[in-house]
């Protein structure tokens, strides 16, 4: 019997670790790539039968677009979908609501938006904005991670007297798309479109199918960047700390990462989306930031931050048995804002530079201009506390104080229920002042002065022998 729980016990932590080691693996797998999800925007008003280059606006952008198209059919975590305006009502009457959702998004539909802008025949005007407002639906709940892009390809402006720059920042700011593409063809209309999104001339057919390529190229290739957390030697050294990338344009989170070094001793690389322009938190104490990061799509960008960092460690003479829950309040030097509780027995790290301790034991003490210096460990020792054993015969009202320079100062209120109370006392002169609840004279008051040692109990009787 013995041998067959010794061979299960055996099976048992073979398979546990073996269910340990999957995890481990599970857990360092990078995570799964975002799904990208493109909505192209295309302009089939009156104006694209216009004669341009080789052909008219129309045929050159259906030629140069389905090629496009079909470069994309075999991209893997892809979506694409083709809502059109201009292209259902002739012009005049001007008709602003003329847009439509021709093509969903879905996998694997590159030729079904080519065979729709096939078909299109140019009729109507350009509401711009009303086809942007439009598009929020068009982009269905993400369920995982998903960056949701919008390609706008027009030859004209506004004209229908909506605000394409306010419904584009409207929908970046709730998270809903990320900034647009805008392609102007046959006319520079950069001073229009700047305030919408990133805006490509196309001047030629050449220009054209160069700004196709570059804001598909942009909006599916990865781009790498490292986050350098400099020493006060200007070297990147500082690591294992949390830190968080917002959209500065919405203040959304949009990753959060702990700062590693990889095996060759170097920041690891991250990919991140280069659409966005982020405002970088790392969660030192204090934290430190770098706002308005400029990524360049498909180039290697090095973010670096001053984020030199000590410790604090933080103890008390002798037994620490009744140290084991006190903590100490952090803040910066001259500052009230509280950084950090933090306990004692333990080391934290923080940004060099000088820093004021409140350690919440009886009575507080207050130790000012603590130095904390580069890669070095500053060490806060306060007394070994006492202990003062308070005796009550009946409930009642007192407060305990502390005697400094032979003034009373109030550190503790005794409990009016409790009749002996156990107080964790920094060594130092006390005076306890007690009446019970059922006296009716004040004189009835009883005040005892004490004296506390380090690793010793005293007991305080608050009655009269």
């Amino acid at each position: 019997m013995k041998t067959l729980f010794k061979y299960l016990s055996i099976i048992i932590l073979l398979l546990q670790s073996v269910s340990s080691f999957a995890q481990a693996k599970k857990d360092a797998e990078d995570p799964p790539p975002p799904l990208t999800r493109i909505l192209f925007i295309f302009d089939c008003s009156q104006s694209m039968y216009a004669r341009w280059q080789s052909d008219t606006k129309i045929n050159i952008a259906q030629n140069l677009l389905s090629n496009m198209l079909d470069s994309l059919k075999d991209v893997k975590n892809l979506e694409l979908a083709f809502r059109v305006y201009g292209h259902q009502k002739n012009f005049p009457p001007q008709d602003c609501d003329d847009t439509k959702l021709e093509v969903p998004f879905g996998k694997n539909n590159s030729k079904k938006i080519e065979n729709k802008l096939k078909g299109l025949i140019p009729r109507g005007t350009t509401p711009i904005a009303f086809s942007l407002e439009k598009a929020a639906d068009d982009f269905p709940i993400c369920k995982d991670n998903c960056r949701n892009i919008v390609i706008l390809i027009t030859d004209g402006l506004e004209e229908c007297g909506g605000d394409p720059c306010a419904v584009s920042q409207m929908l970046q700011k709730k998270g809903i798309i990320l900034k647009p593409f805008i392609i102007g063809i046959g006319k520079n209309f950069k001073d229009a479109f700047d305030c919408v999104g990133t805006y490509f001339d196309a001047s030629s057919e050449l220009e054209f199918n160069k700004a196709l390529n570059v804001v598909i190229s942009q909006a599916l290739n990865s781009t790498s960047a490292q986050v350098n957390l400099l020493d006060e030697l200007g070297k990147p050294t500082e690591t294992n700390v949390a830190m968080t990338f917002y959209d500065n344009f919405s203040g959304m989170i949009k990753y959060n990462f702990i700062h590693t070094m990889n095996n060759r001793g170097t920041p690891d690389t991250l990919v991140i989306d280069p659409l966005v322009k982020y405002d970088l938190v790392v969660h030192t104490i204090p934290p430190v930031k770098k706002d308005s990061i400029v990524l360049i799509p498909g180039k290697h960008s090095v973010i670096a931050l001053d984020a030199p960092q000590g410790y604090i460690k933080l103890k008390s003479m002798g037994n620490n048995a009744n140290v084991k829950n006190l903590q100490c309040i952090v803040r910066e030097k001259g500052k009230s804002q509280t950084l950090n509780v933090q306990f004692f027995n333990q080391t934290e790290k923080y940004i060099t530079g000088n820093y004021d301790l409140e350690v919440l034991c009886l009575p507080r003490l207050y130790i000012n201009d603590v130095d904390v210096k580069q890669s070095t460990t500053t060490t806060v020792e306060i007394p070994q506390p006492g202990i003062a054993v308070v005796n009550k015969l009946v409930e009642g009202y007192g407060s305990l104080y502390v005697v400094e320079d032979n003034k009373m100062k109030w550190i503790y209120n005794l409990s009016e229920k409790e009749t002996m109370e156990s107080l964790i006392l920094q060594p130092g002169r006390y005076i306890v002042v007690f009446r019970g609840r059922m006296s009716t004279k004040s004189i009835s008051s009883i005040d005892k002065e004490f004296k506390i040692e380090s690793g010793t109990t005293t007991t305080v009787n608050l009655y009269r022998n």
